[in-house]
């Protein structure tokens, strides 16, 4: 008996250590190959062909993607079933982990974007108190904070009621960002091998890489920026003049116009949507026709240097326009930066613009 269970002993970790090595081996295969033993799998090689098109074409399929060994096994488990989906998509926990691995090789953006608004958290987002009192959570919430989840808002964050106390069911999941880098980027998006500018890229000038791109929850799937649609905003009845930026046609998806209230002027006169309404922060006043990227920065949303990027740091009051009452200077200022116009605070009329008659030179007289 004794003899029986060191043998079954032995076979047992001969077979561990056998799987354990051609896992691993594999896993140096596939490296070794750039992808193409991952593409051996067909219903792979669509993807691994549009990576070896992207900006992304010299990375290594493990350079991305979390290579366990539970993760190996279910893959191998999938396939050998042929119970594959008819297209492959990422799991939530799958983009958590690969925002992690973005990092490693885009130092700087994650630094950025861990810093600004859109590297919040789950708990950031779905247990502030405030915002949950006031309403209840819905389907909606996942369109743009938390697109990549899997599951509903139920599944997320329980109770569903304005009263709490709030908190998140899936574990490990509070402090992982709700906005990660595949919210807003295509990593297998065919295009150009990304290269850093040699100068600031032009505001006038704008340029859209080649991984820009909405992802689409109900769809499941990328839309480039380029394809995505502006809204058409008014300011009561006047239709205001709006940046083409394609970029920004990608913040218009979630910072967007609430649609047309009822028993209000613009919904009587059907106007259309209005700027300032929801989460839109479409330029006007002074500021009207500007890009969201003539302000902002790319990952964290920065703003603090740009007014000297368009105009000197007096006004023509001769004020320093980075001191004066708007909400650049003070979030508590009446006059927000986005809509602010001359007249807001010059309320009884704009002075004109003082100028002065140029220098002359004093006259020669012969003697």
């Amino acid at each position: 008996m004794k003899r029986w269970l060191k043998f079954a002993a032995m076979a047992a970790g001969f077979l561990a250590l056998v799987t354990v090595a051609g896992i691993y081996g594999a896993s140096e295969y596939y490296t070794s190959q750039h992808g193409q033993g991952c593409a051996s799998c067909h219903e792979m090689a669509q993807l691994v062909g549009a990576v070896h098109s992207s900006g992304h074409r010299n990375a290594q399929c493990m350079d991305c993607h979390e290579a366990s060994l539970g993760t190996k096994l279910r893959h191998i488990r999938v396939h050998l079933s042929g119970a594959w989906p008819e297209e492959i998509r990422l799991r939530g926990v799958d983009v958590l982990q690969m925002t992690a691995k973005c990092a490693k090789c885009h130092q700087q953006e994650s630094a950025t974007w861990h810093a600004g608004p859109h590297g919040v958290t789950y708990s950031q987002i779905f247990l502030n108190p405030a915002q949950n009192s006031k309403q209840h959570l819905m389907e909606d919430c996942l369109r743009c904070h938390g697109m990549h989840f899997d599951g509903s808002i139920r599944d997320l964050v329980q109770p569903q009621n304005t009263h709490g106390p709030w908190h998140l069911v899936p574990p490990g999941i509070a402090d992982q960002p709700a906005i990660p880098c595949q919210a807003c980027h295509w990593i297998h998006r065919e295009g150009a091998l990304e290269t850093r500018p040699a100068e600031r890229i032009s505001v006038a000038g704008a340029a859209v890489h080649d991984s820009l791109a909405l992802f689409d929850r109900r769809e499941r799937a990328h839309i480039p920026a380029a394809s995505l649609t502006f809204p058409q905003l008014h300011d009561g009845a006047r239709a205001v003049t709006m940046s083409q930026d394609p970029r920004s046609a990608l913040c218009y998806q979630c910072h967007a116009p609430r649609r047309l209230e009822t028993e209000t002027n613009a919904s009587a006169n059907q106007w259309g949507a209005q700027v300032g309404s929801g989460d839109d922060r479409t330029p006007m006043g002074v500021h009207e026709g500007l890009s969201c990227f003539s302000c902002h920065t790319g990952h964290n949303q920065n703003a603090r240097a740009s007014c000297k990027t368009c105009h000197p740091q007096m006004s023509h009051c001769k004020l320093d326009v980075e001191k004066m009452d708007t909400t650049f200077a003070s979030a508590a200022s009446k006059h927000n930066i986005h809509w602010v116009k001359c007249a807001d605070c010059h309320v009884n009329g704009i002075p004109k613009v003082k100028t002065t008659a140029p220098h002359e030179p004093p006259a020669h007289h012969g003697v």
